[in-house]
């Protein structure tokens, strides 16, 4: 048995929670929760986070607290990514849930959000550098250039599909215009990656990237090609919302996030000039746990004396 670790983020689509026994490379997986609150959407419309959300994220952090040390885990790390740092009353919603329910959140950067992640899929893909790692969310799209010594370029991009949802008013069935603004919306979004450096291959991490690659390969098989991304965006623009959920096999709330998330995802392959992405199982989790256990596995340092 390895070390028992959790670790929990607060995204802009969902609040996660992971578990794991970590051995090593090897994540045992104890727990894995989700729930869905769309803080990327609600933030992007309201500005901040409203009590009712609050409430219910207080509620959830609470429990999995509980579910946490329930498996004796060492140390629970909360993190916190765009939706909170976007939201104007980040600061009083923190101090809730410390007084509440004892945990102190991380408000991690963007950039210590791409390392995260990075160090994640470490443990399923073999990246050969340069490769541009992509991770869309609820609130935002992080982009990064994985290189020899850790990660070299990286963007934020405000084009997470809660935020994309909530300025293109996205509905389906999308009516032609509605799709032609949403393309417009990415388009724009996408200016910072001309300073990018050109990429071998391309990672996707996240629950968007993996909502996709699921509806797409039920077989399992992690690489996707632009065709099937252009096909996602035909074929689900067409349907009603539970039709796609239905012919897609996904819950309702990750079914409106597929062809913002496809449009996202092909935009960027198109910056980039590639024509594939492998998808990682891993992800900003997965590298919160694996960094967590290298400190405490890490020898202590020999006190100096006088």
């Amino acid at each position: 048995m390895g070390t028992v670790l959790a670790a929990a983020d607060i995204g802009s689509n969902t609040v996660h929670l992971l578990v794991a026994d970590v051995t090593g490379r090897t994540h045992r997986r104890l727990a894995n929760e989700s729930e869905w609150l769309s803080l990327g959407e609600v933030v992007s419309r309201e500005r901040n986070i409203p009590g009712a959300q609050a409430d219910r994220l207080v509620e959830v952090l609470g429990r999995y607290k509980a579910v946490s040390s329930s498996f004796k885990a060492q140390k629970l790390y909360v993190f916190a990514t765009e939706a909170m740092r976007a939201a104007d009353n980040h600061d009083a919603v923190l101090r809730r849930i410390k007084k509440e329910t004892g945990i102190t959140v991380d408000l991690i950067s963007s950039r210590r959000e791409a390392e995260l992640s990075a160090f994640g899929i470490q443990l399923d893909c073999s990246t050969v550098p340069p490769s541009v790692l992509v991770e869309v969310g609820g609130g935002s799209v992080q982009v990064a250039m994985i290189e020899n010594d850790g990660i070299g370029h990286q963007i934020s991009l405000a084009l997470g599909t809660g935020r994309l949802i909530e300025r293109a008013g996205l509905t389906y069935p999308c009516p032609p215009g509605l799709l032609a603004r949403l393309d417009e919306e990415v388009s724009k979004g996408l200016t910072g990656l001309s300073e990018f450096p050109a990429a071998g291959s391309m990672v996707v991490s996240g629950g968007v990237g993996r909502g996709i690659w699921r509806a797409l390969h039920p077989d399992g098989d992690r690489t996707v090609v632009m065709r099937e991304l252009q096909y996602l965006e035909w074929a689900a623009s067409r349907l009603a919302i539970n039709q796609v959920a239905a012919r897609f096999n996904v819950r309702l709330k990750r079914a409106q996030t597929l062809v913002p998330g496809a449009m996202v995802f092909r935009r960027i392959m198109e910056a980039f000039e590639l024509s594939q992405f492998t998808v990682s199982e891993f992800g900003v989790r997965e590298g919160a746990l694996q960094e967590m256990a290298q400190k405490l596995s890490a020898p202590a340092k020999p006190i100096k004396r006088k």
